[in-house]
This record gives C-alpha cells, structure tokens and sequence, in this order.
C-alpha cells in the first residue's frame, strides 16, 4: 500500500490516541463527520488546507499523517517480518502498522536492533571462547595454581605426622599460590571485560591489528600518494600494543604501498564507473593478478566489500569485515568457503552466491582466486596466498535466479546441521537463534 495512501488511518489513530470524537474534529476543521469518516478510511484523497487544519486540530505536524513513519522504521520492520518468516503481503503491512501503532512500531524496531546486537556479540564472544590462544593460557593458569592449592591443603589435612618445618613449608606454598591465583583471575576478569582496564583490550596481536586497520577504515591515503610512511603509521599507532601487532601491522601496510604502485585510487574509482565490480575485466584492464585486484577493491572508499586472504595452510592473513558474514577471529574458517576451494588450481577464479546462517539471510557474491607469492626456489613447492572478496547481493528480480550455498563461520560456531564439511562439533545448542 502507498504511504500517502495511508493519511487517513494516521488521522484516524492519532484522533483516537487524543480521544478526540470523530464529530468533534470534524466540526473544529469545518466538514461534515460523514466527510471525515471517508478520510479516515483512506476513501478520499486529502491535502492542502484540509491537511494543515486536521494536523492543527490533532496537534501534530502535518508530514506525521502525509508522510508516516521514517523509512528507516518501515525497513527494520519488514527486516523484523522477514526474520519470523511472515509471508509477503504480512511483511507488506509494515507501514500501515507503523502508521496506525507508532508506538508499537518504535519498540518492536528497537526490540529487532537489540536482538541483532546481542546476537553478534554472542557470536564474537563463542568464536573467541572457543579460540583464543590468551584466553586458553588465562583459564589454564587459573585452573593449574587452583589445583596446586588443593594439593598441598590435602596434604595438611590429612598427614597429621608433618614436622613443624615441613607444615611452615606448605603455608608458604599455600600463600604464594594464593597470591598467583588472585593475580591471574583479575588478568582474566581483566581480559573478558575490557573495561576494568586489568588487561589489554584486544587480546592478541591479530585483534590489535584489527583495531589498527578499522580505525583507517582499511584505506591510507597517506600511503598511497606518498606523503606518510608505514614507519610513521605504525609507531603512531595506539593500537598496536605489542611487537607482534606492529610486526604484522608493517606487512599489511608494505603490501598496500606495491599495489597501490600499480593500481592507483584514482584510476581504479574511474574504472569502477565504466566497468562496474567486475574482479577479472579490472586485473585485465590495469594489467594486475585477480587477487591484487581484489585487495584493491577491498580499500575503495565507499565501496561495501569484505575481503579475506589466507594462506596454504588456511591460516587467514588478513581480514576485512563485511556485515552479515562472520569471519572468525581465531582458529579455522569454513572449509566451504570459495577462499580455499581455488588454493588446488591457482589462477582460477571462483565465483559463488553464499549465506550465512543467520536470521538476516542476508546473501553473498564471493569471488576468490590464488596466485604464487615469494621466491623460486629449487626442489621447494611455490607459497600460495589465496584472496577472497565479499560482496553483498542487491535487492533485484534476478538475484534469486543463482543457486545460493550454504556456509558457516567456523565449525565451532556454526549451528548447520548435517553439513558434510563439519570437523568439530558446535558450542551453539539445538536451535540456538531460530536458525
């Protein structure tokens, strides 16, 4: 239905939550209460003068019953009808709803934002729970000084024949792991909750070098026209924490400045008007590798794109964040994932529709390839990087025409069932999210 086809019913409900009668506003704004009826049953068209009155009488300015609800309402409605899998001509009535319920409207958008933030931070919290290498040394020494204690308590209490010195030993002993447990549950609490400022915040050199390129939001015009240096970005960086961070930190940035020597900003935003997203017609054009291209494409300002690069080992180098597609922060990605289909035959390009198992069902062109790095040496196999890039399908009458597959984070933290791909079973219950 039309919104301004619904001026009506907004009269309508704003006359009732004013508990105004019908004949009343009628006789305020100068028409007959039969005239009125037909308005407010959408019967006749209304504007102008008529409009400004009944918006003067109800209080109200008068784009609230022209023009309803704000889009951005409407649309976390339809999200919200989409993710209860209402039928189309249900998810349809999302601005008559609005219109006639604003109130309502405005909780059960703000209910739908909540929910979709918890559920990414649940997420985030298991894949970090299941991988993290701090996180597994933390709970480790917790739960290794803890049974140090018990030990020497057990000890104490059931020998009853110990010497005086002996005794005095394991008090001591007692005391000083007393002091090492205490320490470590603050550095854990500390690394759980960032905000008790016990431990660093990212946790892992990976994560700070996360914050470092999400902070530029992946793009260094410094780099790329000259005027800075990676020496100056990374020293600056109140991000990198540790050596490790800063190390990795200079190999991104170093890979930034040899491709953007090729592929300039520029010329490659230019390209994108004539071309459009087209990974192979762009390598072609600037004379570049399909995985350079996709790095490139992955730093152009604007443009909603996530990238991934791993290496033979399915380790991930790199990663670019896209919303809707979860890439995990520690431990093994989907074995499914186009990025590690195409490391057997480099130089091939994949190109595959994907989703991710969400509430969203948000859908995802990927388009990956791999290519040889480093030297040539004798009697050693070549070292393969492989590049995957995400984009999100558009809204269109033929996006539904391509087979989409299905995928999954890490297997971890993945709630599919009877996946062929699966190595570890999930940490996520039966139905956890209404998958």
């Amino acid at each position: 239905m039309a919104r301004d086809a619904l001026t009506g019913t907004r009269i309508r409900e704003r006359r009732t939550m004013g508990r105004l009668k019908q004949s009343d506003l009628a006789r305020q704004i100068g028409i007959s209460a039969s005239y009125l009826n037909l308005i407010e049953h959408n019967r006749r068209r209304i504007g102008g003068k008529l409009l400004l009155d009944i918006a003067a009488a109800l209080g109200v300015e008068p784009t609230v019953l022209s023009e309803g609800a704000e889009a951005a309402l409407i649309a976390s409605l339809q999200e919200a009808a989409q993710r209860a899998n209402m039928s189309d001509s249900e998810s349809g009535r999302a601005e008559e709803f609005a219109g006639r319920f604003p109130g309502w409207a405005d909780a059960l958008a703000a209910a739908h934002r909540k929910i979709a933030d918890l559920e990414r931070t649940v997420e985030t919290l298991s894949d970090r729970l299941a991988h993290d290498p701090e996180l597994a040394a933390s709970v480790h020494e917790v739960l290794s000084t803890a049974a140090s204690i018990r030990s020497t308590a057990s000890i104490l209490a059931e020998d009853k024949t110990i010497t005086e010195e002996w005794r005095n030993r394991f008090h001591t002993n007692i005391d000083a792991d007393s002091r090492r447990l205490a320490d470590s549950s603050k550095a854990l609490v500390g690394f759980l909750d960032a905000e008790t400022g016990e431990a660093a915040p990212s946790g892992s050199p990976q994560e700070e070098v996360a914050q470092f390129l999400a902070a530029h939001d992946y793009g260094f015009v410094s780099l790329e026209d000259g005027s800075g240096s990676v020496d100056s970005l990374v020293s600056g960086a109140p991000e990198l924490v540790s050596v490790q961070s800063r190390h990795l930190a200079r190999t991104v940035l170093n890979r930034v400045v040899q491709d953007s020597a090729q592929v300039g900003m520029t010329d490659l935003q230019a390209a994108l008007a004539e071309d459009g997203v087209d990974v192979i017609a762009l390598s072609d054009r600037f004379g570049v590798s399909v995985p350079h291209m996709m790095r490139r494409l992955a730093a152009v300002p604007g443009l909603d794109a996530g990238l991934v690069v791993s290496d033979r080992a399915g380790s991930l180098l790199f990663r670019k964040d896209i919303e809707g597609f979860t890439i995990p922060r520690h431990g093994a990605a989907c074995p499914l994932w186009p990025l590690f289909q195409v490391m057997g035959q480099p130089g091939q390009v994949i190109r595959a529709r994907v989703q991710m198992p969400s509430r969203d069902g948000v859908v995802f062109d990927c388009f990956a390839a791999a290519e040889p790095v480093g030297p040539v040496v004798f009697n050693a196999p070549r070292l393969l990087e492989a590049a995957m890039l995400i984009l999100p399908v558009p809204d269109s009458p033929t996006a539904g025409d391509v087979p989409v597959q299905d995928i999954g984070p890490a297997c971890r933290i993945c709630p599919r069932g009877g996946c062929a791909g699966r190595r570890e079973p999930s940490i996520l219950s039966d139905g956890f999210g209404g998958f």
